[in-house]
């Protein structure tokens, strides 16, 4: 008699999906029990954007200038507002730390030994997070928002909203993935906390965050743009702005997602190789 092989049924992608759903619900609730943490940690948010306020109140007064770099005053603090909405969505922090020390304690066999794949986890739980900052961060940015309604000369139309938020969708993916891609280095490095402080502060500078890249050297800035570090917080603002409009605006859009989707793949074929070496020793 030949022998019996038992055949596993394999799952649909619409179990797949549901399962990541089911994640994504499972820490949103997880996430939504600490509220008064995410209260707290918006409120000290708004002291570093106090201290950036008055450096550029500062900068107009001294220089006696409108405009600095096609900025007016008023244009100017609406971008540093805005560029907190960026990064809200963009901001991934932990993400390639946690990455690296599941590598290095050999936490990472919890994915190997499960039907789970640690990418797409990872997403669902870092969207839930989102989710639940965004809820429970909206009042006081809502509020913070009125006060400086006035710094807004010219609201968005739908297009320009529709490309807006676009642009932060896409810009979770970018700094999401780009962040994975980093956290892959545990593979080959023991120890990552260097690198991480070195790239998370360039980014913080490179992004746009502190200022727009327009007031960079034309050569520099024009570099800049052409890596996805602009998607993180310069490029939703200036959409918001109206300074990227028609053609140009496409091109960005296009560019963006194009940024998004190699850096996923970035990510997995990171995770694929660097399971080649690994070892789950610890944990």
């Amino acid at each position: 008699m030949p022998p019996q092989t038992l055949e596993l049924p394999v799952p649909t992608w619409q179990q797949s999906v549901g399962k990541y759903l089911k994640i994504l619900r499972v820490s949103l609730i997880e996430r939504l029990t600490y509220r008064a943490d995410f209260f707290v940690s918006t409120f000290l948010r708004f002291l570093p954007l106090l201290t950036t306020f008055l450096l550029w109140e500062a900068v107009f007064a001294s220089s006696g200038a409108k405009e600095i770099s096609g900025f007016s005053h008023d244009q100017m603090l609406a971008y540093l507002l805005l560029v907190q909405i960026s990064r809200m969505f963009s901001s991934m922090p932990g993400l390639a730390s946690g990455i690296s020390r599941d590598i290095r304690d050999g936490n990472l066999k919890k994915y190997l030994l499960q039907p789970i794949d640690m990418i797409a986890y990872l997403i669902s739980y870092r969207g839930a997070h989102k989710i639940a900052y965004i809820a429970t961060s909206a009042a006081p940015y809502g509020i913070l928002f009125f006060f400086f309604r006035d710094k807004f000369n010219v609201m968005p139309d739908l297009t320009t909203w529709a490309a807006y938020l676009a642009s932060l969708l896409m810009g979770f993916m970018v700094g999401f993935f780009f962040e994975a891609a980093v956290g892959m280095a545990g593979f080959w490095l023991l120890e990552v906390t260097s690198l991480l402080y070195i790239i998370h502060t360039l980014n913080f500078i490179i992004s746009g965050h502190m200022f727009p890249l327009d007031l960079l050297n034309p050569a520099l800035a024009g570099f800049l743009k052409l890596l996805p570090f602009q998607y993180l917080a310069y490029f939703p603002a200036m959409i918001f702005l109206g300074k990227i409009q028609g053609q140009e605006l496409a091109n960005g859009l296009a560019v963006e997602f194009a940024w998004a989707f190699g850096l996923f793949l970035t990510s997995r074929y990171l995770y694929r190789v660097g399971l080649r070496r690994y070892s789950a020793y610890g944990g």
